[in-house]
């Protein structure tokens, strides 16, 4: 069943000693939730610890670099010792890598997918079933961005890994709402976090980083600086978990620019009509996708 109530659940944060994964674990431990922060910055990932002890919040941490897939496994095997069961699981541990799509280095990709990408699938693997086995349901909530609802130029890798997450998210909440498990994909605009200082937390397996677009990462860093606060963020996770709500917007300014790409893309749907070499498809042929897809859509409604 959906979670209702968050007092007595435990809930795991990925990238949970700043920004909106601290918020989060604010928000969870200000109504009675367990919380696992886990990290790839030990110093913060200590503080954090400690700050949310003196909430009276129930708080562990594990040290944990999200690309990795056996560190990701390892860390839900160490939550269900600490607290018995989870029940939110927090894919939120990202990266802002960018540049002309041209330029931008193979290490740059690896280190943008590993991150923003692969981090949820490992989190998800490793933590729905553990969701699944207890049976009270729960929730999972995937950060990506904004950038995955209407791209961003010069932040190509970004962009590509929060679409990604969307996408991987709307699947995962028809999967798993037969479990009683939501599914919200959080999407917010700009906050004020250290976000721009990804480097901090990039691996020596990667390499230099490429040389970023100087105009965008400054107009970037400016956006950033003036965001809302991460606090927001995390008060308004909370709302969608207990509101069931797939999409987790945070910036209402945004939904034009949503709109007008949805509005292209019907455009695009409409000018099938006017095509030549659809026309010219054999009509049995039609005939047979048709029926397969009305299938389709009959099983996603």
């Amino acid at each position: 069943m959906p979670i209702n109530d968050l007092a007595g659940k435990t809930a795991f944060i990925t990238g949970g000693a700043s920004g909106i994964g601290l918020a989060m674990a604010k928000s969870f431990g200000a109504r009675g939730a367990n919380v696992m922060l886990a990290d790839i910055e030990e110093g913060p990932l200590k503080e954090a610890i400690e700050l949310l002890s003196k909430t009276n919040t129930q708080v562990d941490g594990v040290l944990l670099d999200v690309s990795d897939r056996d560190a990701m496994r390892d860390a839900a095997k160490k939550t269900v010792e600490r607290f018995g069961k989870v029940h939110i699981v927090c894919n939120n541990a990202g990266i802002g890598a960018g540049g002309p799509m041209e330029e931008v280095t193979p290490s740059d990709w690896e280190w943008s997918i590993d991150v923003n990408l692969k981090g949820v699938v490992w989190g998800i693997e490793a933590f729905v079933p553990l969701i699944k086995e207890h049976g009270e349901g729960g929730h999972v909530v995937n950060t990506a961005s904004m950038a995955g609802i209407v791209p961003i130029p010069g932040f190509g890798p970004y962009t590509a890994t929060k679409y990604a997450v969307v996408g991987m998210s709307e699947d995962l909440s028809m999967e798993l709402e037969p479990f009683g498990i939501g599914v919200s994909v959080l999407c917010p605009g700009f906050v004020a976090t250290q976000i721009g200082n990804s480097r901090r937390t990039r691996s020596e397996k990667y390499g230099e980083e490429g040389e970023p677009d100087q105009d965008a990462i400054a107009q970037a860093g400016d956006a950033v600086a003036a965001g809302i606060p991460a606090e927001a963020v995390g008060e308004r996770v909370v709302e969608c978990i207990l509101e069931n709500r797939l999409y987790a917007f945070t910036h209402p300014e945004f939904k034009d620019s949503a709109a007008a790409r949805f509005e292209r893309m019907a455009d695009d749907f409409d000018s099938i009509g006017d095509s030549e070499a659809i026309k010219n498809v054999d009509p049995e042929i039609k005939e047979r996708q048709l029926a397969a897809s009305a299938a389709i859509q009959e099983s996603l409604n």
